[in-house]
């Protein structure tokens, strides 16, 4: 494989991580914005202190 082609495997399957991770917290939170989700995310990748530290209105989140 090209070091381009690694590049792109690598890009798509990080996509899919985060499409799936956000499929999982669209499905235990069902009436969540697409706001609140991102936010979700955030704080599932940083850590809630650093995801808080970052996006401030992630701190009125709770369940994580």
């Amino acid at each position: 494989m090209s070091p381009m082609e690694k590049l792109r495997t690598v890009t798509e399957i990080s996509r899919a991580v985060q499409e799936l991770s956000l499929a999982g917290i669209r499905l235990r939170h069902p009436g969540a914005t697409e706001e609140e989700c991102l936010l979700r995310l955030a704080i599932l990748k940083l850590g809630r202190e650093l995801a808080c530290r970052v996006y401030p209105q992630a701190a009125r989140l709770e369940g994580l």
